[in-house]
């Protein structure tokens, strides 16, 4: 049998990780060819390859980033996008294609084993942590440890200049790494996608926190939206799946709370930071995990599903299920962290 691979959407702690968890294991217990598609879809589109075997993933465990490289191409928005890959998994002759990514790799993924009958297995990547049907997808707590670092850095600036640090950090539709990281870096307001804030009550705690001789951190998605308002972009250009680039929150909130409390403030955006460098300890085990048990999917011929993390078990899912609804942060638990705002 040979495999194809590829890594799709943003890049991640912990993807090469996956990828020589699938090959090691593929290679050794059940003697599978692999290529590797690079730049995500656009690889099978466009017929390019690299070799995967062993000595190809040797030492990649610890390194950031993907060895196959990624893109956010879609191919159901190309012309004869299906066909050409089907063309060059046949060209290829491959028999099963492994697809890691997040919602949108994914979704591709689904689209093409449910409707044209590509045989397809999918791996669980996203940093927002926002996949449904798995607990943790993996680069979710290397983003959470580079976010807390930074926030518990900022501290000791807002302290010695008395002023508001506002920290911006990843999450389009979920505030999990706002959430995680706001709570571990001690964050004194933390403001996600899925709760809607109040700028007067925004402000109310930061001038709390100064009545009690303490300089503010303010932690906010990039998703995180005002209750009268929109979500605050920079740039309205859409990708090939239809997403807007996000950013900006950071410095209209600095803003606004310097023209309502007089408090000088100041804005941090993390950006592509909490991607990079490499994968934390948890994030390594578990994208080995992940690509040990999708060679094992693909040796079963289980199609059409994807693995996910479910308390200490590697389950398969379908990946259409796995897709269709996103894991946002639930009002109890925002609730719950409410005590330390202010």
């Amino acid at each position: 049998m040979r495999v194809g691979v590829l890594t799709g959407g943003g890049d991640c702690p912990g993807l090469n990780a996956v990828i020589r968890g699938v090959v090691r294991k593929g290679v050794q217990q059940y003697g599978y060819d692999f290529v590797g598609f690079r730049d995500g879809w656009r690889g099978p589109l466009e017929n390019d390859t690299v070799r995967l075997d062993i000595p190809a993933v040797r030492g990649i465990l610890p390194r950031g980033g993907t060895i196959l490289g990624s893109s956010r191409t879609n191919p159901l928005k190309q012309e004869d996008g299906v066909r050409r890959i089907k063309d060059t998994l046949a060209k290829q002759e491959v028999d099963a294609l492994i697809a890691i990514g997040g919602e949108d790799t994914l979704g591709v993924a689904a689209r093409l084993g449910d409707d044209y009958g590509v045989p397809c297995v999918g791996v669980p990547k996203t940093i927002d942590n926002d996949l449904s049907a798995t607990d943790y997808t993996f680069g979710f707590d290397t983003a959470v440890s580079i976010a807390t670092e930074a926030i518990d850095r900022l501290h000791t600036t807002a302290e010695s200049h008395r002023r508001v640090l506002v920290c911006e950090v990843m999450g389009r539709h979920a505030g999990w790494i706002a959430l995680h990281a706001g709570l571990a870096g001690g964050a004194n307001v933390i403001l996600i996608p899925e709760q809607r804030f109040d700028l007067d009550q925004v402000c109310a705690w930061i001038t709390s926190r100064f009545q009690a001789s303490y300089a503010p951190i303010v932690v906010v998605a990039e998703g995180a939206m005002p209750k009268d308002g929109d979500l605050i972009l920079k740039d309205t250009s859409r990708d090939s799946f239809g997403h807007v680039r996000l950013s900006g929150v950071g410095e209209w909130l600095a803003k606004q709370i310097e023209e309502r409390t007089g408090k000088e403030a100041r804005t941090t955006v993390l950006g592509h930071i909490q991607r990079g460098g490499t994968p934390t300890a948890f994030d390594r085990w578990l994208a080995t995990r992940f690509g040990l048990h999708a060679i094992d999917c693909v040796h079963d011929g289980d199609f059409g599903k994807m693995v996910a993390l479910r308390g200490t078990d590697i389950v398969r899912v379908p990946i259409a299920e796995a897709t269709a609804k996103l894991k946002t942060v639930d009002p109890k638990l925002y609730e719950e962290i409410g005590v330390f705002f202010g």
